[in-house]
Order: structure tokens, then C-alpha cells, then sequence
């Protein structure tokens, strides 16, 4: 079986007007929503009104997801408030900066989209040992976030590193997110994502890319929504799971103008940052 036949399967409720719920099961959580926002989901959810994700569970496959998904739709609503309460009070992120003893959490989610996905063209999985090296690596520029759930699992992760290592690029950075498959769409990375570019402004850097597997819509809509716009696309450009795929160039400008660059602070003071992932924390974004 390749990584991309491979089909996690999750059932969910959706907040929609009236404060009714919809539930449903999914492959793809974060495609579902959207869809459900935009009008194209279930014949309720364009009747009322698709607000926001109030549950998400993993189920083991299909058959599974469908026969929670039927158990769901018994209960009664003050039932289902029930586990989305306790659903939004696990799922809130908190973040925090990255150490190198957060490495074998990160390699976790990031060795996942190895192999299952094309967010990354990466076809062997990394190792730890290569992990910890990169967690430095990574804190020696710019910052690295995680946000972690109630209980300490990690949710996803973001960072930039450099853009290209010729000097005179030194003020461009390139950014990196992923999320858990079930955190896609709780609003994890707009969170990571909104206090990345604030502390990468702080820095003195200019400007952010970020490079997308092309196709790969909900990243596209997550980043334009941050203001990122693409500024070019290599079609037919990375073969993984049997099938060639693209890449777009996405920018974002931290600054503008052409003065000349103030040398970027490459390492930020505590309080700076504790400043910004305490705003984070606090944020509930409509991302």
C-alpha cells in the first residue's frame, strides 16, 4: 500500500447556525469543513449555516467511522455538548517554544506526512538522530512553536529557516507548519502560524516563503488567508506515490520599502517571546 492510498478515517460534529450540530465521518477533516463552510457539504449545513468544527474523533477505518458516526446521532444534543466541551477544553493549544527534547514528538507528526502525504517530497523517513540535530539548527535563526493539548500531546508545529544561503538573503526566511491528521482544522495552525510571522517580524526579517506541494488547496487557502500570494509555480516538478506533483512559491512581505536592512536578532528575549505565545494562547482565531 502506498502512503497516499493509506485513508485515516474520523467522525465529527460541525457547529452550524442555531447552534445545531451536524455530524458526519471523513477522510479529511480539514477538506470537509471547507466544504461545509463553502456550501458544498451536507443539505443542513447549507441550510444553517457551517460556523466551525465542535468534534473530531480518529476511528480505526471506515466501518468503524461509520458505526461511530451512527452512535453519535443517537445521543441527545446535551449528549453531543458534552463531548464537544470536553472535545474544545483538550483540544485548546498551548504554545510554546521548542527544545531539543521535543524532537522525537516532532519527528512523529512530521515522519507522518513522509509517508502518507505529498506536504512534504521527502521519501524516507528521518531519524531522531538527524531530528535533534535540526531542532538546533532550526532555534539558531528563528523561532520553533509547538502547541501541545491538554494533556502534553503535541498538536503541530512551526518554524523558518533560511530561504537560501547566499548572505545577501539573510533577511528571507522560509516557513514550515504541520499539524496532527485530527488538528487540522481545530484552529492549531493559524495560532502556530500568526505567532511565527509575529516573532519572525520582531526579528527584522522581510520576508517569508513558503513552498507548497502543488495540488494542495487547503494550504493555499491557509496561507492566502495570512496574505501570503504566489509568486510562481514548477508544474510536473517531484515524483512520490506513483504520481508526478508540483510546487508553488508562496510570499508574504514582513516589510517594505528599500532602505537598507537592520542585521535580523536572531535569538529574541524570553519575555519578548513568552509576550507573543501568551497573546496566541488567548487568541481564538477565525482561521
Amino acid at each position: 500500500m502506498d502512503g497516499e492510498s493509506f485513508a485515516p478515517a474520523y467522525v465529527y460534529m460541525v457547529r452550524c447556525g442555531g447552534g445545531r450540530l451536524y455530524t458526519g465521518w471523513t477522510n479529511d477533516p480539514a477538506a470537509r469543513l471547507h466544504a461545509h463552510k463553502t456550501g458544498q457539504g451536507a443539505r443542513a449545513t447549507r441550510a444553517f449555516g457551517a460556523l466551525s468544527l465542535a468534534y473530531l474523533e480518529p476511528c480505526a477505518d471506515k466501518p468503524a467511522a461509520l458505526r461511530r458516526e451512527a452512535a453519535l446521532k443517537k445521543l441527545s444534543k446535551s449528549q453531543k455538548e458534552v463531548l464537544c466541551a470536553e472535545w474544545a477544553r483538550q483540544m485548546q493549544p498551548r504554545l510554546s517554544m521548542a527544545t531539543c527534547a521535543d524532537a522525537a514528538d516532532i519527528l512523529h507528526i512530521y515522519n507522518w506526512y513522509v509517508r502518507n502525504r505529498i506536504a512534504t517530497f521527502q521519501i524516507t523517513p528521518s531519524t531522531l538522530e538527524e531530528y535533534q540535530t535540526w531542532v538546533e539548527d532550526t532555534l539558531a535563526r528563528a523561532p520553533l512553536l509547538l502547541a501541545r493539548d491538554g494533556t502534553g500531546r503535541l498538536l503541530g508545529y512551526a518554524c523558518a529557516h533560511r530561504y537560501h544561503p547566499r548572505e545577501a538573503f539573510d533577511w528571507d526566511v522560509e516557513s514550515t507548519i504541520y499539524c496532527a491528521p485530527d488538528a487540522c482544522s481545530a484552529g492549531v495552525g493559524a495560532k502556530l502560524y500568526g505567532a511565527l510571522l509575529e516573532l519572525l517580524r520582531m526579528q527584522g526579517y522581510w520576508n517569508v516563503y513558503a513552498l507548497i506541494a502543488d495540488p494542495n488547496p487547503a494550504s493555499e487557502r491557509f496561507h492566502q488567508k495570512f496574505g501570503f500570494t504566489c509568486v510562481g509555480r514548477q508544474p510536473h516538478t517531484a515524483y512520490k506515490f506513483g504520481r508526478w506533483a508540483g510546487l508553488s512559491t508562496w510570499w508574504l512581505p514582513l516589510r517594505k520599502g528599500s532602505a537598507a536592512p537592520a542585521p535580523v536578532r536572531l535569538r529574541l528575549e524570553p519575555a519578548e517571546v513568552d509576550q507573543v505565545l501568551a497573546k496566541y494562547d488567548r487568541h481564538e482565531s477565525a482561521l
